[in-house]
């Protein structure tokens, strides 16, 4: 089996509707492969992710698994760094389309795979089911865009008794400690390692334990002090020589929420009331020690108020993220239904062999 599962998302809805971070988890121009997966719902498209990801697996190669943030046990793509490869599932939302036809992204389109003449009649129905979806997809997105406003309220509102600072200079601390200096160019990639999902926020913390044997994690239930805290340790790791993943906060996608150092198997993640972390042998860091505490005494009104309502609302927009994801799955069904399974087959296997 390979090296290690990782498990991430490229995108996630957002408080400015869909976040995707796809164009950027490419490979290199130069001297990487691209494979844009084109093709309707239910034409086997993460099945086919699925089992790309265990090929590479059973090669011992490290493979990043990239799920659905609306369905997570469906995938959307499959990252090989090691390889210098991307397998994409390029439809919208996260739509990506070839710069370099051939010469650097192949295009694979499933749709060659279904029957036509079953889906013509079933198209009035198809337009009903996706007009659905986008409803319920859109009434999410507004409870998750009043969340994340309720998110900023709150770290804004703490960093009035927050000595970023300090936090930050803490941060060239820790850098020193666990980051030795390295005489390399580093680099930086992006993954979401939560995710606003039909189960509220999700996040795949069994991803950190397989990268990093050291776990710093930072209690910060505002977010302020984890703002500076964080982007002065992603700052001080890179400029060190420490290759880094970058985990952008879903509600608040400006803030870095987690930072992964894989070769140094170091990670430094946030916790806090929307996202519980814990794991064997951390060190805990509590945001109090960056705070003013007469300062939070009095906001602590709004600072509860912010809390408990946008944990509402998400439980109110992973509800309709389940509505809506269920539509998708009876969509899903009418493709499904004109799939020539023979033809998947064909272009699952020559996709295989070249890997």
């Amino acid at each position: 089996m390979g090296e290690k599962r990782l498990d991430f998302f490229l995108g996630s809805l957002s408080p400015c509707g869909f976040r995707s971070y796809f164009a950027g988890a490419l490979p290199p121009l130069e001297s990487g492969t691209a494979v844009l997966l084109k093709g309707g719902p239910g034409c086997g498209k993460s099945t086919l992710l699925k089992r790309a990801a265990q090929a590479l697996e059973r090669r011992g190669e490290t493979v990043h698994r990239i799920h659905c943030a609306a369905d997570p046990d469906s995938l959307d793509g499959v990252l090989c760094p090691g390889r210098g490869l991307a397998i994409l599932d390029a439809t919208p939302p996260h739509a990506l389309e070839p710069r370099l036809p051939a010469a650097f992204e192949q295009v694979l389109c499933l749709d060659a795979a279904l029957d036509p003449d079953v889906l013509r009649p079933a198209r009035t129905h198809l337009a009903q089911l996706a007009a659905q979806h986008a409803l319920l997809t859109e009434r999410a997105t507004r409870y998750i865009a009043a969340a994340g406003s309720l998110a900023l309220d709150t770290l804004r509102t703490a960093a009035c008794c927050t000595d970023t600072a300090k936090a930050a200079r803490f941060a060239g601390a820790l850098a020193r400690r666990y980051l030795p200096l390295r005489e390399r160019p580093a680099q930086e990639a992006v993954r979401l390692l939560s995710a606003v999902t039909p189960a509220g926020i999700t996040v795949y913390a069994d991803t950190v334990s397989a990268l990093a044997s050291a776990v710093v994690v930072l209690d910060d239930a505002y977010g302020a002090a984890g703002q500076a805290l964080m982007a002065a340790l992603r700052r001080e790791g890179l400029a060190r020589g420490h290759d880094c993943i970058t985990c952008p906060d879903p509600l608040v996608p400006d803030r870095i929420a987690h930072l992964l150092f894989p070769s140094s198997s170091v990670a430094f993640v946030t916790a806090s009331p929307l996202c519980s972390l814990q794991f064997s042998g951390q060190r805990t860091i509590h945001a109090s020690r960056f705070t003013n505490p007469d300062g939070l005494r009095l906001r602590r009104t709004r600072l509860r108020f912010n809390q408990k309502a946008a944990r509402e609302l998400l439980e109110q927009a992973g509800a309709l993220l389940s509505e809506a994801a269920a539509v998708h799955h009876r969509i899903e069904a009418v493709y499904t239904a004109a799939l020539d399974v023979s033809v998947l087959e064909r272009l699952t296997g020559s996709l295989l062999a070249t890997l």
